[in-house]
């Protein structure tokens, strides 16, 4: 498991990486991933919300524009960060790759041992089963 959350795929991510996709993030501030984007906004990070409900219009999240999928965000994603069940997070990190994303993460409790294999087989950093927020307490 330790491999999953390798220091050097996490520091790599947490210092030298600045636009991040945040998958699965609504408006709703009751969600972890509402707190964790506002968390990277203010560790200063620019978060880019991905969530289905952004294609039937104007949805903003924490003042930035959301987009249905990530091969809609028409700017480079550094970090890819996915707040879906683990079943359905695979297809996330392959999209990641696709657009060519910096690296993958996947929020704690989120697991697919596939995906890791096909997303670190590609040459793309990734971690699972993590916080920003736990790693950046760890330091």
């Amino acid at each position: 498991m330790t491999s999953w959350q390798d220091t050097d795929a996490v520091r790599f991510m947490l210092d030298d990486c600045e636009t991040w996709a945040v998958v699965g993030l609504s408006g709703d501030p009751g969600r972890t991933a509402y707190s964790i984007a506002a968390l990277l906004q203010e560790r200063g990070k620019r978060i880019v919300p991905i969530h289905p409900n952004a294609a039937a219009g104007d949805l903003e999240v924490l003042g930035e524009k959301a987009y249905a999928a990530l091969d809609q965000v028409p700017f480079p994603i550094d970090v890819v960060d996915v707040f879906r069940r683990s079943e359905s997070a695979g297809e996330f990190a392959d999209q990641a790759v696709a657009v060519g994303a910096r690296a993958v993460w996947f929020q704690l409790g989120v697991i697919d041992e596939a995906a890791f294999e096909r997303t670190t087989a590609a040459g793309v950093p990734m971690v699972m089963d993590t916080c920003p927020a736990i790693e950046w307490r760890k330091r």
